[in-house]
Order: C-alpha cells, then structure tokens, then sequence
C-alpha cells in the first residue's frame, strides 16, 4: 500500500500516526511525501485521485480518497474496534474545526483578509470557538484518555493550529493538558511538521 500525502497536512498525519500505531508504516505502508502545488507531484495524485487532495490511499488498484474513510478502511482490513455513535461526533467536530481552519489558511494564502467582519469568516471563527469549548469539556469528561483515532484526530488539529498559528487553544486547559500528555505517543515526534 502507498499513502499519499504531506508532512504538513494535520489529515495526512493522523493517518500516519493510525498506521505507526498499528506498526503499519514503513512495513506494510510507504509513505509518498507529495508537494500537492508542484506540476509533477499534483499530476501524481490526480491520476489516482480526481478530488486532488490528500491523503490518498492506494492498496493495489483501490485508491481511497479521505482521511476519514482511509481510517474505516484500515480499520475493518487489520480488524479493529469500530467508532462509537459519540466518536463519530467527536471526530465530526474535530473535522468541522480543522476544515474551517484549513479554508482560513488558504484564504490567508491567496491575500484574503480573514480578519475581515463577514459572514463567512465570522461563521468560522464562530464554529472553531464552539467546537473547541465542546472538546476541552470533551476532555475533562474523560472522553480522550485512550490513544485512539479520535484522540490522534484532536492531537493532529491542536498540533496543527499551534504549528500554524492560526488559532490560540492553549486558553482552554483540559486541552492544553491533553495535548501535553500524548505529545509523547510513538511517532509524534517522526510525523511532526516542523522537522520536515
């Protein structure tokens, strides 16, 4: 199997962590590092995947386009507990939170001011403030005390957000509190960012 993705990519990375967690990655995964603006490495990707964006799982002549159905698929093929009805909201807002980050960002990029009072990006700082309130008290619930693909998720955005600076989290202290005790899990360190 091969992964299509980027280092810098919180979606690409939290499928990385899935796969050293299960002891995937550089055994029965190869990790293919694209830059998804340069020609040669986009035409790569779009032959496999018409949505151009990553990650992008290729397992023989199956290619699987999103993060979220990329993690279903590893999980029934290496036969491992499905997502509860409330880590599926969970993840839904995580997703929520990092998309509408992600769209801010590639705004920024393309000289939009984001700081702007409009209705689009009044609903998305609107949105990250709410699901963030709802995570931190998320986690003092007790609802990320496993190192599962939920809490890899919230790490990957948090991380994210902070390698970013796009968004201030470190306010909410069971957050904050989170983020220091599984920034030590295996891989963290191997898929972090900064250091590509």
């Amino acid at each position: 199997m091969k992964l299509y993705g980027s280092t810098s990519s919180p979606y690409v990375r939290r499928i990385r962590l899935y796969l050293i967690k299960l002891s995937l990655e550089d055994t029965a995964v190869e990790f293919i590092n694209l830059d998804i603006f340069n020609q040669e490495d986009r035409a790569l990707l779009t032959a496999s995947n018409p949505a151009q964006k990553i990650p992008a799982l290729i397992d023989n002549e199956l290619c699987i386009y999103d993060s979220r159905v990329i993690y279903r698929y590893l999980a029934e093929k290496y036969q491992q507990p499905s997502l509860t009805w409330q880590q599926e909201n969970l993840l839904t807002l995580i997703d929520a939170a990092n998309d509408s980050m992600v769209s801010m960002l590639q705004l920024t990029r393309s000289g939009v001011d984001v700081n702007q009072d409009s209705l689009f990006f009044n609903l998305q700082r609107e949105r990250v403030e709410q699901v963030m309130n709802y995570l931190n008290k998320s986690v003092e619930n007790g609802e990320f005390t496993q190192w599962n693909y939920v809490a890899i998720c919230l790490f990957c955005l948090l991380d994210w957000l902070a390698f970013r600076s796009l968004y201030n989290w470190e306010k909410y202290s069971d957050l904050k509190r989170f983020y220091e005790r599984v920034n030590t899990q295996l891989g963290v360190n191997k898929t972090d960012p900064r250091l590509a």
